[in-house]
């Protein structure tokens, strides 16, 4: 097996995406960084600071393919960083003059933030246009199935009787609240690090403030109030809320597996081919979306620990916590966009047995259906009473493998007030559904109150 899975041709596939890949790649980065600085001699051009034909000459050498990456590669291994090389290759493809004036007051940690930054906003994008995907597919099941009666289960057994289209509301819900957070972490995490060697700008006069708004404008990002170098919440911030999204995922990626149970068989993956295969069992079909969903998921959260622990970071510039964010960021990304990209076919492709979920609420002798004659019989006798007494039918229907509106139609703490039709209209699964189209209306309602989010 390859160092990591996700960057594998083997397990790739399965633990990430092209476009999320290409983004976090090396290649990827190291444009990103030719990108911040190109943008910054253009901007000290015009403030004046460095000429305006040695800003030509480097923006149009900034480009990966006029540098060595094994030579940028080489000098890392020797430095510690890969600046330092980039800086001098830049220079070199620029030529001339401009070869003095390549990262004008900058530091090293300047240039990879703000390449960082870049990189989250079109990784950022990409989550957004995943989350889009699955938040309309699970409103077209929640719509699909708001009367699809099922059991509702605590503690991995039959509860109260719900809807598969409750179900998907509640997976849905908090996915249209992560719409919202990807939109405010933009505005905070979107931002310009340029701060010289510990962040005042003194190499720049009395125009580092004008340089840094002109950067920030030139990427299209925000300008800070302060340098954050060493202030890392904004990067930590988009890892936690990737953490929690993929939190997420695993909690609907869980309840299909459960549902996919041969002795549940109430919902599926969808089915191609070969998919979900056995090397040994011919008729298995196993849940792979999920399961890569869940290991997905997992992987992030290992990570998201080391983006916080690097919070911890020493004086003006950090030995080491800002180092290790590098090992665990583009992961975050990657394995996210692998959570997505499975979760995307699995929620526009679920497949639902309402048969099964509907004989699924006969078993257990109609238990399911105890509270609503509880509640009932609350009215007429007291809750602690009518408790008491529907629990005790309730053992008597387990006991003697009876169905449970049978053995209260016996009941004389029951018989006064319920006969066999009113049991029987209680014990319907169907008129004990609270709010759960409630519960559908609103939640439909806020994942169409927006688009896609702008930026």
């Amino acid at each position: 097996m390859s160092v990591s899975p996700a960057e594998s041709t083997v397990f790739g596939g399965l633990f990430g995406s092209d476009a999320m890949r290409a983004v976090f790649s090396e290649q990827g980065f190291v444009q990103k960084m030719l990108e911040v600085e190109a943008a910054l001699a253009r901007v000290e051009a015009r403030l004046g600071i460095i000429p305006p034909d040695a800003a030509l000459a480097i923006t149009e050498a900034a480009k990966v393919e006029r540098v060595s990456l094994a030579e940028i590669g080489a000098s890392t291994r020797n430095v510690g960083y890969p600046v330092v090389a980039l800086v001098k290759a830049l220079g070199r493809a620029a030529g001339g003059d401009a070869q003095r004036y390549v990262h004008w007051g900058a530091t090293t940690q300047d240039i990879m933030d703000s390449a960082l930054v870049l990189q989250m906003r079109e990784g950022l994008a990409l989550v957004e246009a995943r989350l889009e995907a699955i938040i309309a597919a699970l409103a077209e099941q929640a719509r699909r199935h708001r009367r699809t009666v099922m059991a509702g289960r605590t503690h991995l057994q039959q509860a109260l009787p719900i809807t598969f289209g409750y179900k998907c509301a509640v997976w849905l819900s908090p996915l249209v609240d992560h719409r919202t957070r990807l939109a405010e972490v933009r505005c905070r995490a979107l931002t310009v690090q340029f701060g010289g060697a510990v962040g005042t700008l003194a190499s720049l006069g009395g125009k580092g403030r004008a340089v840094t708004e002109g950067l920030a404008a030139e990427l299209g990002l925000a300008a800070p109030d302060a340098p954050w170098h060493v202030s890392r919440e904004r990067v930590v911030e988009v890892a936690s809320l990737l953490g929690m999204l993929c939190g997420n995922l695993a909690k609907i990626a869980t309840d299909v597996m459960l549902l996919t149970q041969s002795e549940v068989g109430e919902a599926f993956e969808p089915h191609q081919p070969g998919r979900g295969g056995s090397s040994t069992m011919p008729q298995k079909r196993n849940p792979i979306a999920s399961e890569y969903i869940l290991a997905a998921a997992r992987g992030v959260h290992a990570l998201v620990p080391i983006m916080l622990s690097a919070m911890a970071q020493d004086h003006e510039r950090a030995t080491g916590p800002w180092q290790s964010e590098w090992l665990a960021m583009p992961q975050i990304f990657v394995l996210t966009a692998g959570a997505l990209e499975h979760a995307v076919a699995l929620a526009s492709g679920l497949t639902v047995d309402a048969a099964r979920m509907r004989r699924g609420l006969d078993l257990r002798e109609g238990l399911i259906m105890a509270e609503a004659v509880m509640m009932a019989l609350a009215e007429k006798i007291g809750r602690d009473a009518a408790h008491h007494a529907v629990q005790q039918a309730c053992d008597r229907a387990i006991e003697q493998r009876r169905p449970l509106v049978e053995v209260l139609a016996e009941d004389g703490a029951v018989t006064p007030y319920f006969d066999g039709v009113a049991l029987e209209r209680l014990a319907d699964p169907a008129s004990y559904l609270g709010e759960t189209e409630g519960v559908i209306d609103r939640v439909l309602a806020r994942a169409g109150a927006a688009g896609p989010i702008a930026g």
